[in-house]
């Protein structure tokens, strides 16, 4: 691909992309909602990229396309009418891995039953961009025009600029999500062993015998009544808090 050289037309497009991964940006700053964080991506593309009307995310999942997001039903159900037809500019940039850009004329000859609902909702143009953040999904931004003669070259080099950055930003909101469910997980494991803890030390002192047995006590109620040792723990710690003593 040949590289786009800045000129007095392109700079202030760049700075389009610039302010809305800025905005982008500042919405993941303040929302941990992957769905919330989607429809900033849906909104921004349309400040982005001159002669967007309409956006929509679609991801894939266990290869099924889905819409994870949109700015109206309307391209919604148009993405839906390419997921059930099998192909459309959206599917084609997933599974090419290339900008898709194409007018009403080409859709129709490519596409006819995609091109007649899109016609019909009053869009001519269409501009598709692959979307791959990690390992674990995939899918495309998918942008919708008004006008009939199709989106310009700049329009998808710009496209194609801000969907590399959101893909860098989902990337770093992917590692946030698994560190605090790993944090989540290690503060519901030391909340478990420091619970369990307790209530050995109470057994210990009430039935004076060590911790070994104490801790076999408590396995062996949490095997009898099929339940977690961490609730066994508490329920113990609460009886002897309110005076009463678990039964031999």
């Amino acid at each position: 691909m040949d590289r786009l050289e800045p000129t007095a037309t392109a700079s202030p497009l760049f700075d389009d992309v610039t302010g809305a991964l800025e905005a982008l940006t500042a919405v993941l700053k303040e929302e941990d909602d992957f769905r919330i964080l989607l429809r900033h991506v849906c909104l921004q593309v349309r400040h982005a990229v001159p002669g967007v009307d309409e956006a929509s995310v679609t991801l894939v999942t266990g290869e099924v396309p889905h819409t994870a997001s949109a700015t109206s039903g309307v391209v919604g159900d148009l993405d839906g009418d390419q997921y059930r037809l099998g192909d459309g500019p959206c599917l084609e940039a997933i599974r090419s891995g290339k900008i898709v850009r194409t007018s009403i004329t080409d859709a129709v000859r490519n596409w006819p039953d995609f091109a007649r609902g899109a016609e019909e909702a009053g869009f001519g143009s269409f501009l598709a961009a692959p979307l791959v953040a990690d390992e674990q999904f995939s899918g495309a931004v998918n942008c919708y025009g008004r006008q009939d003669d199709g989106f310009e070259e700049i329009e998808g080099r710009l496209l194609e600029l801000y969907t590399a950055a959101v893909e860098a930003i989902l990337r770093v909101y992917h590692r946030y999500l698994r560190a605090r469910e790993t944090a989540e997980h290690l503060r519901t494991a030391l909340t478990s062993r420091a619970v369990i803890d307790q209530a050995k030390g109470m057994l210990m002192a009430i039935r004076q015998i060590d911790a070994d047995d104490a801790f076999s006590l408590l396995v062996e109620q949490s095997q009898r009544e099929n339940t977690k040792l961490r609730e066994v723990a508490e329920q113990f710690v609460e009886r002897v808090v309110s005076g009463h003593v678990m039964p031999r």
